[in-house]
């Protein structure tokens, strides 16, 4: 009886060096899900993801980057400066600028009023505490609103996730929990509700409808010019931290 073997599996990502491009610029990646060789840029890390079939050799990828080099150049360059959370750096929150400071007597690890990120301790831990309250108003805010607005459709929202995801900034399962990026709080308050309101119109209709479109337009107030904002500074939000 022939034995049908299992499909391979993909292994972990790893370094691809390529001659004239930075050595620690590409990152080989194995999907089982891929059909043919691509390319896909990942600013949050500073690396150009090349994305393989499995069982595709190193040697038949790097000609693949090689003929594609000028492209890779490009788009490295054109990276946005990174944003670190650092004393006296600007963060934007729902559209206002807030300047980090750093109080050495200041009780509690972060707060943000009046323009302002005040945050105390040690100056080295200064960078994870605006994360931290940054990801902790995120993710109170994305749940107040996503609630509210799945009670005006006669739906309800059973969990309200957030994550440092790199090419999604939200999604909705069909058992109704929710997921969104943490970056979302960086955004301007129109893009922020807009992605709220996306979500949970997928409550109803899990898909990408006229429908869909219909129900989301009734849930924010703006919907094309967001979805614009995000194509153009979707890269810029993971340079900051």
């Amino acid at each position: 009886m022939n034995m049908i073997g299992k499909p391979a599996a993909a292994r972990p990502p790893r370094p691809l060096a390529v001659a004239g491009l930075p050595h620690d610029a590409l990152e080989l990646r194995e999907s089982v899900r891929a059909s043919r060789l691509t390319l896909r840029v990942d600013p949050g890390r500073d690396v150009i993801q090349v994305v393989v079939p499995v069982g595709v050799s190193e040697t038949e990828a790097a000609r693949f980057v090689t003929r594609h080099a000028e492209w890779i150049r490009t788009r490295l360059d054109a990276m946005p400066p990174r944003m670190p959370f650092a004393v006296g750096a600007v963060v934007p929150v729902l559209g206002v600028d807030h300047v980090i400071r750093h109080a050495a007597g200041f009780r509690g690890a972060a707060h943000r009023s009046s323009g302002e990120i005040r945050v105390g301790g040690e100056p080295e831990f200064v960078a994870r505490r605006v994360r931290d309250c940054l990801i902790s108003e995120s993710r109170d805010e994305l749940a107040r609103r996503a609630r509210i607005k799945a009670a005006t459709i006669g739906k309800k929202v059973a969990a309200v996730t957030v994550r440092d995801t790199r090419s999604r900034w939200g999604s909705c399962a069909s058992s109704g929990r929710l997921s969104f990026s943490w970056r979302l709080i960086l955004t301007p308050e129109p893009v922020f509700d807009y992605v709220v309101a996306h979500e949970v119109a997928h409550l109803r209709e899990m898909n990408h409808s006229a429908r869909f479109w219909a129900l989301v337009a009734t849930l924010t107030p703006e919907v094309e010019a967001p979805r614009a904002w995000l194509r153009a500074n979707g890269a810029r939000l993971l340079r900051f931290g």
